[in-house]
């Protein structure tokens, strides 16, 4: 019986048992996995969840700042509120995704993931082999938080879909909107007003802003940097620089969505048209050599030299590049005018809507109350907890707007520390209209929604890829494939800027990317996108 319909309740007079049918990709074989909720004195609605304390172990990941989840006051309510206590076996992030294989492959499950971080390759590969069991039909019977907000909002139940047709992980959202543009091109305006420089308009102007800033050692330090940057970073690359100068936007990924359409950024005309240009840029010592060979540590550093000396970089936020007291010195470029007179805002592919957040095992004896209290955490108030602390400590009511709010943090702690003490994260939901009616944003946030829909979303030239699930099959035939293409794509846009020779070696470089697979890449990205659609 597969979980794309109702769990069927069969008899189990003396445990009170019900038995469910998991599919790993609708497999007929797969093994029945017992709920034993009802020996607790399970409720189908209502809290708590149930009426004798139920025991589940969780494994995932926490921050670097985060303590034990227990000692968290929101962690203590969900208790509190559902009965159920949980053993967390989460570790810091970087160790979780070093052992999750292991924990996942091994004979010691946990009941559910929590934070996982699953990625589309380790859900198709543990759902096929049912150590992940399908969740829509628990969803369907046990969690109305979720099931309201899926049936309201059919693109986020098509991110979550899989291929087979099967749900093996929840969600976590955050449609703040603010991850689609992070390459935020800054300049020193202080630089500009010395040099008697209005805010360039155009890419030509902004090059004539750089060329001044060398030339007449902006910085007085004879060490002047007019621009850097971190090709494949992502919030620090130069996409609206090359579809400024070559009329292609870009992203991280290399892959936009233009009218429907996939499409492969590196082999297009205009990619190679930019490159050409910021070459010349190179000649004339506008760009920092480290530009590509720097991590984010020395990158960060430039901005906060003893004396100034950075012209222009990219970033997501300035006083993080450069410090507070700094920023003052800095604006954000309005999307320059280049091509053909076009102003063009390259979108990432970064998603609001994230796979992976929580997941069930075929060792969990429990999933109808293990799917409810996730599924507690997808009432508004308690996703805005989730997210940012709770409500009297970090969050309280704004009695003109009836919206949650931050209450100001300490001095010496900023909201993003704070945020990781207090908020376990996990399963969520704060929606696009969850901000407009339940929560509002930090304050910080808010102030980059502005600078995100002032001056890149009315720009923008593509479509970030969505969300969409791939198949096993599909991750297999193209991991490779992109890895491999990633790989030449940055060896050589490093060598071509730095030395030149593109227009020399454009074709045979075009042709070796196919030769990889990039248009078959291309094909399965395209497929994956008109499924998803339709799925939506």
């Amino acid at each position: 019986m597969a979980l794309n319909r109702r769990h069927a309740a069969l008899a189990a007079a003396l445990a009170g048992t019900l038995m469910f049918t998991a599919c790993g990709s609708g497999s007929s074989d797969a093994p029945e996995i017992e709920d034993s909720s009802a020996e607790f004195g399970f409720h189908d609605t209502g809290l708590p969840i149930v009426d004798k304390k139920l025991d589940l172990t969780f494994s995932g990941s926490k921050t670097a700042l985060a303590p034990d989840f227990n000692t968290m006051t929101v962690v203590k309510n969900w208790e509190k509120d559902t009965n159920v206590h949980i053993n967390w076996e989460n570790l810091p992030e970087t160790v979780f995704q070093e052992k999750k294989n292991l924990i996942l492959a091994g004979g010691d499950l946990p009941d559910a993931f929590f934070n996982s971080g699953l990625t589309d390759s380790e859900i198709a590969t543990y759902a096929t082999s049912g150590t992940l069991i399908p969740l829509e039909g628990l969803v369907e019977k046990n969690a109305p938080n979720l099931s309201k907000l899926l049936n309201e909002r059919p693109d986020i139940k098509a991110a979550i879909t899989s291929s087979d047709g099967h749900i093996y992980s929840l969600p976590s959202i955050e449609e703040l909107g603010l991850v689609q543009f992070p390459n935020q091109l800054i300049v020193n305006t202080a630089w500009l007003k010395k040099l008697d420089i209005p805010m360039p308009k155009t890419v030509d102007e902004f090059h004539d802003a750089l060329k001044a800033f060398k030339e007449k050692d902006a910085s007085g330090t004879g060490k002047t940097i007019p621009l850097s940057f971190m090709p494949g970073s992502w919030c620090a690359d130069i996409v609206d620089l090359i579809a400024a100068l070559g009329g292609i936007p870009d992203n991280a990924d290399h892959r936009i969505v233009q009218d429907g359409k996939v499409i492969y950024t590196p082999t297009q005309e205009g990619y190679k048209k930019a490159i050409q240009t910021l070459h010349t840029w190179y000649k004339e010592g506008l760009i920092d050599p480290e530009s590509f060979s720097q991590d984010d540590k020395a990158y960060l550093a430039k901005g906060k030299a003893a004396k100034e000396n950075l012209g222009s970089f990219v970033w997501w936020e300035t006083p993080e590049m450069v410090g507070a007291d700094r920023a003052k010195d800095y604006a954000i470029v309005p999307v320059l005018e280049g091509v053909d007179g076009q102003r063009i805002a390259s979108q990432s592919n970064n998603q609001e809507i994230a796979r992976g957040a929580f997941a069930i095992t075929n060792v969990n004896k429990y999933p109808a109350a293990t799917i409810r209290w996730a599924d507690h955490l997808y009432d508004p108030v308690e996703s805005a907890q989730a997210n940012w602390g709770p409500i009297g400590e970090t969050l309280k009511k704004d009695e003109k707007t009836g919206l949650l709010t931050q209450i100001p943090v300490k001095e010496g702690e900023s909201e993003g520390e704070r945020r990781q003490k207090v908020a376990p994260s996990g399963p969520k939901a704060n929606t696009a209209e969850n901000f407009k009616t339940v929560v509002a944003p930090e304050p910080r946030a808010a102030e980059r929604q502005k600078v995100v829909n002032e001056f890149y979303k009315p720009f923008a030239g593509n479509e970030g890829y969505p969300a969409v699930p791939l198949s096993n099959d599909e991750l297999q035939e193209i991991s490779t494939v992109e890895t491999d293409a990633a790989s030449l794509v940055e060896q050589k846009v490093a060598k071509w800027i730095v030395t030149g020779g593109i227009e020399d070696e454009w074709d045979e470089y075009v042709a070796q990317l196919q030769s990889v697979g990039v248009d078959r890449m291309v094909e399965v990205y395209q497929t994956a996108l008109d499924r998803y659609k339709s799925n939506s």
